[in-house]
């Protein structure tokens, strides 16, 4: 049985993210998880459903506590689960909770498909003249990138529900060739907008 937090947001593991809590039955779930040392659950909330597979968490600090019981916390993502049985609210607590079950992931993917991956994503950060610090050697590189390369919340589920990196990566190279154009043409307008009201001098063209 794994206390609950549904949220319209993926979190993927290893990936840290900071939630302000302030509602009662949320409070009663991270006291919880602090007083015991224990984790707790995020499944996604989409298309106004509680999705079957999310993310377990586990506080990794208190980052304030103010004086009406609300607080700053970070949590990292550990390991993927299906609900098996859906609680609302969990016995005896004011959240949700559930059986779930943990899901093996596979980190398969060749060196080659990393490269090839990367260079897409270099690509679409240097559209938006950006830096990127993903690496072919980091483990798990499609959940370093689940939530930095543009996709839509339900890709972003997708992905999640994927156990092996090699289906992960091609994933992400599908969604890409989706948004790189999108990227490109949003970019091209900006700087036309840019240049809109100045005086713009054209070279002759030649026939």
């Amino acid at each position: 049985m794994l206390p609950l937090f549904p949220l319209n947001v993926v979190v993927f593991p290893f990936e840290t993210i900071q939630l302000h809590i302030f509602e009662p039955r949320y409070k009663q779930l991270v006291y919880d998880a602090l007083a015991n040392n224990t984790t707790f659950g995020i499944p996604v909330f989409l298309n106004g459903t509680v999705q079957p597979i999310g993310t377990e968490l586990k506080i990794a600090e208190l980052v304030k506590k103010y004086p009406d019981g609300t607080m700053d916390i970070k949590a990292e993502g550990l390991r993927i689960f299906r609900i098996e049985n859906f609680y609302q609210p969990m016995p005896g607590k004011l959240h949700a909770g559930g059986v779930v079950s943990f899901l093996a992931t596979e980190d398969d993917a060749d060196i080659t498909t990393k490269i090839k991956i990367i260079q897409r994503v270099t690509e679409l950060y240097q559209i938006m003249k950006l830096n990127h610090n993903f690496s072919a050697n980091q483990p798990y590189l499609s959940y370093k990138m689940g939530n930095k390369i543009g996709l839509s919340l339900a890709q972003q589920y997708q992905l999640l529900c994927l156990l092996l990196e090699s289906e992960r990566l091609e994933y992400i190279d599908e969604c890409l060739n989706q948004i790189i154009p999108i990227v490109q043409e949003t970019e091209r307008l900006r700087e036309l907008s840019r240049m809109n009201g100045f005086f713009r001098k054209f070279d002759p063209l030649q026939f």
